[in-house]
C-alpha cells in the first residue's frame, strides 16, 4: 500500500506509519514537503485548513510528478480555544483515498497556559517550547508533549491516535462512511 504524506517530519511519519500498520499490510509511506498555506502557528480552524490544505497540494504534486498512491494524508498540529475558555494543542489529522473520499480524526490535546498564548502566537509553539525547555527543535521527532509528559506521551502517539481516528472511515466498510 502506497501511502504520501504531506511532511518530511519523521515523527509525524512514524505515528502515520503505526496507525495505518494496525488496519493494513506493507504500508510504505513517502513524505513529501508541501505548504499548508495557514499561519506557522494554526489557530481554531486553521489547524483543519492546513491539513487539508497539504493533502490538496500533495495530490497536486503527484499529479504532477505521476505517482499514484491509495492514500493521501497530512496532520498539522495547532491550538484551538473553540471547545472551551482554554487553549488547547492538537494533531488534527486528514485522510483522502484514491477514490476522492475523505476522512478527519484528531488527536488528545494537552493545555496551553495563557501566559504564552501572545508569545505562542508572534513565533509558533515549537519555538516557545525550545525556549522553555532549552531544547533543539522539539516540534520535531518526540515533541515537547514528551517533555510534558515526562516521558508518557510523544508526537509520535499524538499523530497515531489522530489517525487512528480518521481511520474509522476506511477500516468499518459501508457501516460508517
Amino acid at each position: 500500500m502506497k501511502i504520501l504524506m504531506g511532511t518530511k517530519n519523521p515523527g509525524k511519519i512514524q505515528g502515520a506509519k503505526e496507525a495505518f500498520e494496525k488496519y493494513f499490510d506493507n504500508v510504505q509511506i513517502e513524505g513529501i514537503a508541501v505548504n499548508s498555506d495557514v499561519s506557522d502557528q494554526p489557530l481554531n480552524k486553521e489547524v483543519f485548513q492546513g491539513a487539508q490544505n497539504r493533502v490538496k497540494n500533495l495530490k497536486e504534486y503527484a499529479k504532477n510528478n505521476n505517482i499514484n498512491a491509495d492514500f493521501y494524508i497530512a496532520s498539522e498540529g495547532g491550538i484551538q480555544n473553540l471547545l472551551c475558555d482554554e487553549w488547547i494543542e492538537f494533531n488534527a489529522a486528514v485522510i483522502e483515498d484514491n477514490s476522492g473520499l475523505i476522512s478527519v480524526g484528531t488527536s488528545q490535546g494537552f493545555p496551553i497556559p495563557n501566559k504564552y498564548m501572545k508569545e505562542i502566537q508572534e513565533t509558533e509553539l515549537g519555538k516557545v517550547m525550545d525556549r522553555i525547555f532549552n531544547g533543539n527543535e522539539l516540534n520535531k521527532g518526540q515533541g515537547g508533549i514528551s517533555l510534558l509528559t515526562h516521558g508518557e506521551l510523544t508526537r509520535i502517539d499524538l499523530t497515531r491516535n489522530a489517525f487512528t481516528m480518521a481511520l474509522t472511515k476506511y477500516i468499518n466498510g459501508d457501516l460508517w462512511k
